[in-house]
This record gives C-alpha cells, sequence and structure tokens, in this order.
C-alpha cells in the first residue's frame, strides 16, 4: 500500500538475508536509478547501438564453442542491419525519443516524490545499450555521495533479456567496487517488475478507454455489417521473447498474461462489445518466440471482419522505434491491408499523469518494505538459468531484443522445440557463423561465390 503524504522519509526498510537496514545509514541520500533499453539519437548511432545490443549475451546467445565470436558476430549482424535500421529510424524523425521521455518521467517523479512525500530524491538514468550507460550513472551516483538507492526498471514485467540484462551490469560493477557500493556503503533495492500496481493498470486502461470512445456511431455499425459479434477489439502487441526463455524460467510471459487480465477487467466486457487479444511482436532470427506473433494475428483479425481495432503496446513505458514504427507504420499498413479500416493505437504512459504518481509511490513503497538487492531479484526471476538449463545444450543463436487468436494453442502452452528441429538449429547456427566469417574475409555476400 502507498504511503500517505509525509515531511520525512518513510519507516528504514531492512534486507532480511543480509539484515542490512538503510536505518545503518547516516545521513541518507537517496538516489534513483531508471533503467532502460536506450536508443540512438541520430542516424550516426545506430550503428554503434545495434553494436552493443547484439554483443549482449542475454540478447544473441551463441553455443558454449562459439562464445569467443561474439563480438564478431555484433560487428557482422550490426554492420548488416543498420542500414535497414537507419531508414527506420529515419521515417521516425532521425532517432529514439527514448531518452528525452526517460528524463521526462524521471524528473516529474523526483517532483511527485518531494510534493507528495517530503522525499529529496536525486535521479538518475542507465541505459543499457546507449547513452548515458549504465556505468556513467553509476559513477555519477558516487560522486553525488548516494548511500539509499532504488533501483527501477522501466520494463513492467520481468524478462532476463530486458530487466535481468539490466541487473547483470550493476551486479557486476557492485562486486568489482564493493568498497563503494557494499551494503555498508548503500543501501540497495530493486523493483523487478511492477505490471501489476493498480496505478500503472489503470493508466494503461485509462489510455485504451479514450481510443475506444473515439469510434464514432458510423465505424461502430461497421464493425459488425460483416458478421463479425464484436462491434470493437483490442489487441495488446507485447515485444516478444524467444520461446527457449521461457523454458529457463523466465517469468515474462505469465507476467505478460497476468498484466493484460488486470487491464481487460477494467475495460468493457465482450457483453459491451470489447472483445481483447493478445499477440507478441519484434522477432528476430531463425528460432521460436513466443506466439502468436502480431503480424499473424492481423490478418487474422482481419478475415474475422474485424474493422475496428485498438493497438497498445502493453511492454513499452515510452515511444520509441517499435512503437513509432514498428507498429504506426508497419503494422498499421498491415491491418489496413487486412481490412481493418478504422485503426487506432493507443500510446505509451510517456508522461501520464496517473502513471507518474505510480512511479513516485513505487518508490516510497520501496523505502518503506524489505530490500530486495540486485543478487535477489536475479535469483527470484531466474536470472542465469539459461546457462543452467537446457538452452545452452540447444545450441542456439536467439535474438531478443508480454483470449485472442491463437491463444489456446501456442500461447498457452510451453512452446518446445522437438529433437530434429534442435539439430536442424544447431546445423543452421554454425551454417551462420561460418557464412559471416566468409562475408567477412572477402567483403562480398556469399552469394557472390556462386556467380559464374
Amino acid at each position: 500500500m502507498s504511503l500517505d503524504k509525509q515531511n520525512t522519509l518513510p519507516p528504514y526498510p531492512w534486507n532480511e538475508a543480509t539484515g542490512s537496514s538503510l536505518a545503518d545509514i547516516t545521513d541518507p541520500k537517496v538516489g534513483v536509478l531508471l533503467l532502460n533499453l536506450g536508443g540512438p539519437e541520430t542516424g550516426e548511432d545506430v550503428e554503434g547501438f545495434l553494436y552493443n545490443l547484439f554483443a549482449d549475451p542475454d540478447i544473441i546467445r551463441l553455443p558454449p564453442f562459439l562464445t569467443p565470436l561474439q563480438s564478431f558476430v555484433a560487428t557482422i549482424i550490426s554492420k548488416r542491419r543498420a542500414p535497414k535500421s537507419r531508414e527506420a529510424y529515419d521515417s521516425i524523425g532521425g532517432g529514439s525519443p527514448i531518452l528525452q521521455y526517460t528524463k521526462a518521467q524521471a524528473d516529474l517523479m523526483a517532483k511527485s516524490l518531494k510534493d507528495r512525500y517530503g522525499i529529496e530524491a536525486k535521479t538518475y538514468i542507465g541505459m543499457r545499450y546507449w547513452y548515458p550507460f549504465t556505468e556513467e550513472a553509476l559513477e555519477q551516483i558516487k560522486k553525488d555521495g548516494i548511500n539509499a538507492l532504488v533501483i527501477l526498471p522501466l520494463y513492467p514485467q520481468f524478462s532476463i533479456s530486458t530487466s535481468g540484462s539490466s541487473l547483470r551490469v550493476l551486479q557486476e560493477e557492485f562486486a568489482k567496487n564493493v568498497d563503494v557500493y557494499g551494503p555498508k556503503k548503500m543501501f540497495h533495492t530493486v523493483i523487478p517488475s511492477w505490471y501489476d500496481r493498480p496505478g500503472y493498470v489503470k493508466s494503461v486502461a485509462d489510455l485504451i478507454q479514450k481510443e475506444l470512445d473515439s469510434f464514432t456511431p458510423e465505424e461502430i455499425t461497421e464493425g459488425t455489417s460483416e458478421g463479425q459479434p464484436f462491434p470493437k477489439h483490442v489487441l495488446f502487441s507485447a515485444h516478444g521473447v524467444p520461446a527457449s526463455y521461457i523454458e529457463a524460467g523466465d517469468p515474462y510471459r505469465d507476467q505478460i498474461i497476468d498484466c493484460v487480465e488486470r487491464i481487460k477487467a477494467l475495460l468493457p466486457s465482450e457483453e459491451d462489445g470489447v472483445k481483447v487479444h493478445l499477440s507478441f511482436q519484434s522477432r528476430v532470427g531463425p528460432v521460436e518466440w513466443l506466439r502468436p506473433y502480431t503480424d499473424d494475428v492481423l490478418p487474422e483479425l482481419g478475415e474475422q471482419g474485424v474493422k475496428n481495432l485498438v493497438v497498445v503496446p502493453i511492454s513499452f513505458v515510452s515511444e520509441h522505434i517499435e512503437t513509432l514504427e514498428e507498429i504506426d507504420i508497419e503494422y498499421r499498413e498491415l491491418a489496413l491491408e487486412s481490412g481493418i479500416m478504422n485503426w487506432r493505437r493507443s500510446p505509451a504512459l510517456n508522461t501520464d499523469a496517473t502513471f507518474i504518481q505510480d512511479m513516485a509511490d513505487m518508490v516510497a513503497d520501496a523505502l518503506s518494505e524489505p530490500s530486495q538487492s540486485i543478487t535477489e531479484a536475479c535469483v527470484a526471476n531466474n536470472v542465469g538459468n539459461l546457462e543452467l538449463e537446457s538452452v545452452s545444450n540447444q545450441m542456439e543463436i536467439s535474438s531478443a531484443g508480454v483470449m485472442g487468436v491463437g491463444f489456446d494453442d501456442d500461447l498457452a502452452g510451453r512452446a518446445r522445440l522437438r529433437k530434429g528441429e534442435i539439430l536442424n538449429g544447431r546445423i543452421a547456427m554454425v551454417g551462420i557463423v561460418l557464412t559471416m566469417l566468409l562475408e567477412l574475409l572477402s567483403g562480398k555476400p556469399l552469394i557472390h561465390f556462386f556467380y559464374w
């Protein structure tokens, strides 16, 4: 439960495992570290951003015998994908707005903390794949003498590939600098996921409701013109992850489904003419990802006679390339081609007032409840299981970056690769790496070798 407005710091949190408490810190100086993906601000940044993304073993997972080639593979992929990615960023203004939105969220959250709780807190931004990097944020935290740190990943649902990857960076830095970040020097607590917070759920539901209310009477009539029983549809499009991550214990899919159900409970029901669906977007590479895929669901909805659709970017809290280009341009075009004529897109939360207030509430709650260390958060969410379980044996390269069509089939079950598919995947992945090596050495595409 959120604290009421106060003029002092809330009761001191404590850690059950270590016995440490904020009470052990003399003159607490509170900081809030917001963790996010990051994004290129200009076209010149794109290739470097992509390299950092694909050099992360939580994003590109090579078979054990190929891990020394991680940097090489990242270089090849980033060079080959940069031109197309640059075009995508050009279509939304030349760069990602994620840093601007994150800065605005940080400033407004700090103001809410001060105004509503009397908590003076400095905010810091740690991006995983572009400036300002997490390491830069930690350096500033050290310079500012912060000794009570709340770590807030801006991913509502926890995934090994998002929050987990960012927390790994922090874990490594904390382990290397115990004299600075150890429990006797700096108290810290992590908010690993927050998809189930009533404030967050309400803020998303309110934005969806505005879009549902925007359909005209003519559009509502059109929505049932081809025998479709529901005049309005809502499609939650979550960022996908490889199915193997879920098999290794990643809680992301379950949290996405739970989150959608909570939001759905605040929306008009099917009896009121609104049907809710869930799909997953942004898949990359040859391996199986969470299903159903958004680019499969849209044509299926069109075949069912759906005319009025609100698309919701459920796993994103600020606008960036996957909302502004993938959803607003690519998926909108696909929807229109599929006969879904009346398209709406619910905006990301950005600086929504209800969301900002809930961010402040989260921090205040974290400063009054038993704390959770970075290591505890990683263990609780199975970060590390990808090395310990079957994924390493599948020899796959996966690229990660959460009831409607397909729910009763692939989404509800645990997606598993058959033995034959695993063997084929191993052969394909080795072939991909060898192809990259040949192309690097020759300076030409592999198809050049087959020209006469």
